[in-house]
């Protein structure tokens, strides 16, 4: 276990590593100037002198190398450094601002989506080839091939706009998250509904279900002692994997709804090429799947006793 963790560990750390050469180098390649833009385009009269001085002070004036070292030094240390649009405002408290907005949005979505697909993905495994199995999949089909921006704009027209039943924008209220919520678990839910009918229809096609029923056992207890668990590893697995588009998914969201969580302040942050912010919103983000890919696999250990980590 020790060693496949340093392993893993050690693995995850190279990833880290390069994906924050790769996001300092692509923020640098893009086009326009900082701290051009930081004076709204031109809009507020300054001098050469005052920009060199204003690049001077944030270090953009040093060697790419060196800025990447900086920066990386002090990620290190647990240093996000300043923003260069939000004057004076530390990075760190702008992504602690909108982490938990996030975080909560896609609880409640995952919540949702587990609590919806789970029973809905056994049953419809159970009674393969049902009008159930068959409106799962059209449903299942129907989730994941609707986009989040479209979906998201219609559940706006159709509740706030014509039934003035939630808030069309905005975290005002408990209120603000409905929609939200209903659009980041719909893909979830069709994804996982699918996967779970999936699984199921293999292992109750397996020999040890057969032989529970051979033995005259309760059907209700064949299915939920003997074929749920085992149907239950792949969504650990889609799960973990979920995670990693955790970004790309509340990206749609929050900009549509206009919420002001980790996936909009990304965005804002790269428009207003705000480098301390998408950076570090980057690694952060890598070290989440590094993280919870690893754990994942130990989830996947203690719930299938036959797999043995090494």
């Amino acid at each position: 276990m020790a060693r496949y963790l340093t392993v893993r560990l050690f693995h995850g750390a190279i990833v880290i590593f390069l994906i924050s050469i790769l996001t300092f180098a692509i923020m640098r390649m893009m086009p326009g100037d900082p701290v051009y833009l930081l004076f709204g385009e031109g809009q507020v009269r300054i001098s050469e002198e005052q920009m060199d001085a204003i690049r001077e002070q944030w270090g953009l004036n040093e060697p790419l190398y060196i800025q990447y070292l900086v920066w990386a030094k002090n990620m290190l240390r647990g240093d996000f450094g300043d923003s260069l649009v939000r004057r004076g405002v530390p990075v760190r408290t702008m992504i602690f601002e909108a982490i938990p907005v996030t975080a909560t949005l896609n609880v409640f979505a995952l919540g949702l989506a587990l609590l919806i697909a789970i029973p809905l993905g056994i049953a419809a495994g159970i009674r393969r080839n049902s009008p159930l199995d068959y409106a799962t999949s059209v449903g299942s089909a129907l989730g994941i091939a609707t986009p989040n921006f479209w979906l998201g704009l219609m559940l706006i027209v159709i509740f706030s706009l014509y039934l003035g039943l939630v808030p069309p924008f905005g975290l005002r209220s408990w209120k603000g998250y409905i929609l939200p919520v209903i659009v980041l678990a719909t893909e979830q839910m069709a994804v996982l509904a699918r996967v779970m009918r999936a699984s199921t229809v293999e292992v109750m096609t397996e020999d040890y279900v057969r032989t529970a029923n051979a033995k005259g056992l309760p059907r209700r207890t064949v299915i939920l002692r003997h074929a749920v668990r085992n149907s239950l590893l792949p969504i650990i697995t889609v799960i973990g994997f979920r995670i990693a588009f955790l970004l790309s998914g509340t990206i749609v969201v929050e900009t549509v709804f206009a919420i002001p969580g980790i996936g909009r302040l990304f965005t804002d942050s790269v428009f207003r090429l705000d480098y301390q912010v998408v950076q570090s919103l980057v690694v952060l983000l890598a070290v989440l799947v590094v993280a919870s890919n690893i754990v994942t696999d130990l989830v996947y250990a203690m719930v299938d006793p036959r797999i043995r980590i090494e």
